[in-house]
């Protein structure tokens, strides 16, 4: 077994790529026509390598000796760094991007496929990457010319690192009220002062530069989110031949101490506080992207790419632990069969008690579900750039913009619990810092929290999604599930026992979506959101299950590993749909009720 072995399914991956989703039908398509097969399989072979050998040996280093900050300088372990520019070399932070900045053009999908296994190996490490792809995709798609130049071209060579700076102290996810302040100069430029929380990978000494996407108010700007406009505020100024000039007044606080995720620096930065003063003056020098008040709209464009990657995240931490409590469970003798009473027989590995098996088929079943719909999410962004009749690329945006909130929050809370039944099937030994599955379990649990909250992915998916274009998104959605559980039917057999319950499921999110909005009080068909997405999020899972078992159909001999592979994509697909998907009920009959008990408690009785 190799080192990338626990770290996600090389074998998984091959079957979702190419039995499933049939990748390499894009590469028909002229953007992905240098591409084939052969070069998907070669970059995900990299992928899993540089991954094993340069991120995961640090990644516990990393968690022990997180960065700290003397107040001059962020000092951070050297193997961050020297993974960094491995991983700079391999050209994945251009992967997607046009071939006219330097990039692969390889699709959407493959290129998630390949930044998950940086993910499960070193998510920590990984995140300065991440952040940055996001940076230089925004400014792609808003940027100026001259911007793009400027900006995006040392980011993809990875010279330059980005930030996403939304957040402050006393706004939070409301960013509605942010009051950081840009004032507009002579010479085209805009002056920042004010402070922004949680800026992760904020200050560093990985890169040359850190450039900062930061939204904030132009004097006179409309009250609230229509107010907002967005600035590149990089750490350090250019001169007029772009080489590194005076440092920007942009100052860092102090870092952040996270119960995981330690290997990333998270910050409070200062803007305008006036230590650096650049050309002799205080504020922070700042460069209008696009045009004004549409800050909030263009920062979108980072925020859905960022929260997809999160749920990525969160499902490669969840895998990694899924891989390691497996191999754990079938070298570690305890116990005895129930049928076997005999002190004096040998003991069995772990693995042969049932209820170890059952916690591990969950796992299993919550990973590579999870994997699954991030997969299908990239593929669909393919769909929306690529396809060609323009009907289906607005098909495929449709759907992926009501996804995105199920794909960040089902992941981060689900593949979170499967980190935590690795714990479990660890026993003792899980708990303690001489195995990962307590540090992977501690990383995910960020991931219920930043780029939005389950609360504001709930309210996001009840509250926009489903309802915009009179429902055109849920509409499509359902039909699309509606469709699978129709050729599963026709298939007979073991697909079409799971097409009735999955045909149920979907009839009743659309009874209970129109009893919610059908009640004419919005408080009370949003007070229990985030059971509402819970809840359709399993029918997604469930779906994108019965996809899978679908693809199974016919490949591969019964006998042998590849026999062995199908037959536990059955098992699991049993497993999450007599053990998960019968959750919906309770939760589908209370959100129908109307329930008024969270909006009818006082704070008085707390």
């Amino acid at each position: 077994m190799s080192s990338s072995d626990l770290l996600l399914s090389r074998r998984d991956l091959a079957f979702l790529l190419h039995d499933w989703l049939d990748v390499t039908r894009l590469t028909e398509r002229p953007r992905y026509a240098e591409h084939s097969r052969d070069t998907v399989d070669a970059v995900l072979d990299l992928s899993a390598q540089v991954a094993a050998e340069h991120f995961a040996p640090h990644n516990r280093a990393a968690d022990a000796t997180e960065p700290t900050f003397d107040g001059r300088r962020v000092h951070t372990i050297p193997q961050v760094k020297a993974a960094l520019e491995v991983f700079a070399e391999t050209g994945l932070l251009s992967a997607t991007m046009d071939g006219s900045i330097g990039g692969m053009q390889l699709p959407h999908v493959v290129a998630a496929a390949c930044f998950a296994w940086f993910q499960a190996a070193n998510v920590g490490t990984a995140a300065y990457p991440f952040l940055t792809l996001g940076n230089a995709n925004l400014l792609l798609a808003h940027g100026s010319a001259e911007q793009i130049a400027t900006w995006v071209r040392p980011m993809i060579e990875g010279r330059f690192f980005g930030t996403m700076c939304l957040s402050e102290p006393q706004a939070g996810s409301s960013l509605a009220d942010i009051t950081t302040k840009a004032e507009p100069q002579d010479d085209g430029t805009y002056r920042l002062t004010g402070t922004k929380m949680w800026i992760s990978g904020g200050e560093h000494e990985l890169a040359q530069n850190i450039v900062h996407l930061v939204l904030a108010r132009i004097p006179g700007a409309p009250a609230g989110v229509k107010g907002i406009s967005l600035f590149i505020v990089p750490k350090v100024l250019l001169d007029d031949d772009g080489q590194l000039g005076p440092r920007n007044d942009v100052v860092l606080v102090g870092l952040n101490h996270k119960l995981g995720y330690r290997g990333t620096t998270n910050t409070l930065l200062n803007f305008g506080e006036g230590v650096h003063r650049p050309y002799g003056r205080a504020g922070a020098v700042g460069y209008l992207v696009g045009q004004p008040h549409q800050g909030l709209a263009q920062m979108f464009h980072m925020m859905n790419e960022a929260r997809i990657g999160v749920g990525a995240g969160a499902t490669a931490l969840g895998y990694t632990g899924y891989l390691k409590s497996v191999a754990y469970a079938r070298q570690r003798p305890q116990g005895r069969p129930a049928a076997d009473k005999d002190p004096t027989a040998p003991q069995v590995p772990i693995i042969a008690h049932a209820d170890v098996r059952r916690m591990l088929l969950a796992q299993k079943s919550y990973v590579e579900g999870a994997l699954a719909l991030i997969l299908y999410c990239g593929r669909l962004l393919d769909e929306e750039k690529t396809a060609p009749e323009q009907a289906d690329r607005e098909r495929a945006h449709l759907l992926l913009d009501l996804l995105t909130p199920i794909a960040k929050s089902w992941p981060s809370q689900w593949c979170l619990a499967a980190n935590d039944l690795a714990i479990q099937v660890h026993g003792g030994y899980g708990y303690t810092r001489d195995y990962d599955v307590e540090q992977h379990w501690r990383d995910n649990r960020l991931n219920p929290i930043h780029e939005g909250t389950h609360g504001i992915q709930a309210l996001d998916l009840l509250g926009r999604k489903v309802t915009m274009r009179g429902g055109a998104g849920l509409e499509l959605l359902l039909d699309t599930i509606r469709a699978t559980a129709t050729r599963a039917w026709k298939a007979e057999g073991f697909p079409a026992e799971l097409a009735g319950p999955l045909g149920a499921a979907v009839d009743r999110i659309a009874v209970v979506t129109r009893r919610l909005w059908g009640s004419g009080d919005p408080e009370v068909a949003l007070a229990n959101a985030a059971l509402y997405l819970e809840a359709v999020g399993h029918v997604v899972i469930a779906w994108m299950w019965l996809e899978q078992v679908l693809a199974a159909e016919g490949l591969g001999s019964p006998d042998g590993a590849e026999g062995e592979f199908l037959a536990g994509k059955r098992q699991a697909a049993r497993y999450f749909f007599r053990y998960e998907l019968p959750r919906t009920t309770a939760q589908f009959d209370l959100l129908e009720s109307l329930d008024r008990t969270t909006l009818d408690v006082r704070d008085s009785w707390f």
